[in-house]
């Protein structure tokens, strides 16, 4: 009796370690098949050489950043700068601008074709009353941007406010073209809208931002500030982190939701996606953005049958942000500081091209 105990003993440990075993190889063969797909849907080895290659222009500090479903399916970080590290973001600020100013049309507190001399009547003392708010965010206000205008002035004439700067331009800049007649991409249009908003909601502008974008998208990095002191300036005086930029893009590519949260309307999205119209003048274009078409915020990298797919807002310092509205992902390259050397417009959409072919496997 005793011998048979032990012999059943004996079979039932030696089928327990058999189960035990088979289990094991079992969890190891699916993990290994996780991996593998994981790694199948994920590759990005021709991005990672790609940036490789260009690595002496873009620096070792550049945040590299793809997400997709609120997930980051690639990042690349600098020891220092990280994806949480706020920088300039260049003209890529006039994003946000936009966005709010569209925001404050859905909620019926101001309409896009209001001439700006309702809310600044020097504009009118100038002959330059007809303009209206939309023009200003379309760039298309028909004053002088180029070179010689607002945007290297700028730089020499320290404005205290934006008061001050749309009064400038009420008395100083040119008309050069009738608004709505030419596209001239600068911070004329801009500096112009920020400071009617700021009449509309009598905050600041900056407060207005942080209030309406910035907090409800938990984007604790973004500001509109000005070191120098003086005003800021709705065109190129934001700050923000690569992971923030992100947040506000995939509110875009959601409709205007973000986490459950509906931060603009569908209506103002939509207004957002309206293309300038591509037969008009452009002028003063630098290579950048030759070849892209204009929303009403952002640069228009690709599109189909007259509507945008692939919205972006690269900028001369070397940022580049974009949202794939066809492939449901936003990306962006942020550099810590504006590069002393750009990159030229065929790396940047290799990059976008590498990236697809990853999205896609």
């Amino acid at each position: 009796m005793h011998q048979k105990i032990n012999q059943f003993t004996k079979q039932e440990i030696m089928t327990a370690l058999i189960a035990k075993t088979c289990r094991k190889s079992s969890i190891a063969v699916i993990f290994m098949l996780f991996l593998q797909s994981l790694s199948a849907q994920q590759d990005f080895s021709s991005l990672s050489a790609s940036l490789k290659k260009n690595e002496k222009v873009l620096g070792k500090e550049t945040v590299v950043v793809v997400q997709k479903e609120g997930k980051h399916i690639f990042l690349k970080e600098g020891e220092e700068h990280k994806l949480k590290s706020p920088v300039s973001v260049g003209s890529a600020g006039t994003w946000f601008t936009t966005a709010v100013a569209l925001m404050l049309a859905d909620e019926g507190k101001l309409d896009l074709d209001d001439p700006i001399s309702k809310y600044i009547p020097v504009f009118e003392k100038y002959m330059k009353g007809y303009i209206t708010l939309r023009h200003c965010l379309n760039h298309t206000t028909g004053l002088d941007g180029d070179a010689s205008g607002v945007m290297k002035l700028s730089q020499k004439n320290k404005f205290e406010n934006l008061q001050e700067q749309a009064e400038y331009i009420a008395t100083k800049k040119l008309i050069v073209d009738n608004p709505g007649e030419a596209f001239s991409f600068s911070s004329v249009g801009p500096a112009i809208a920020g400071r009617v908003l700021e009449i509309i909601t009598k905050k600041t502008f900056d407060r207005l931002v942080s209030e309406k974008l910035f907090r409800p998208l938990g984007m604790r990095t973004a500001s509109f500030y000005n070191e120098a002191g003086g005003a800021v300036d709705p065109a190129r005086g934001a700050t923000c982190s690569a992971f923030d930029y992100l947040s506000f893009m995939q509110m875009i590519l959601n409709n205007g939701k973000l986490n459950g949260k509906q931060v603009m309307g569908e209506k103002a999205i939509q207004q957002m996606l309206t293309m300038v119209p591509s037969d008009i003048k452009r002028k003063f274009l630098a290579e950048t953005y030759s070849d892209f078409g204009y929303t009403m915020g952002a640069w228009v990298q690709e599109e189909e049958d007259g509507k945008p797919t692939v919205l972006c807002f690269p900028n001369l310092d070397g940022a580049w942000p974009f949202v794939d509205l066809q492939k449901k992902y936003c990306a962006i390259i942020l550099p810590p500081k504006p590069l002393s050397s750009v990159p030229r417009n065929e790396f940047y959409l290799q990059f976008k091209s590498a990236v697809d072919n990853t999205v896609e496997q």
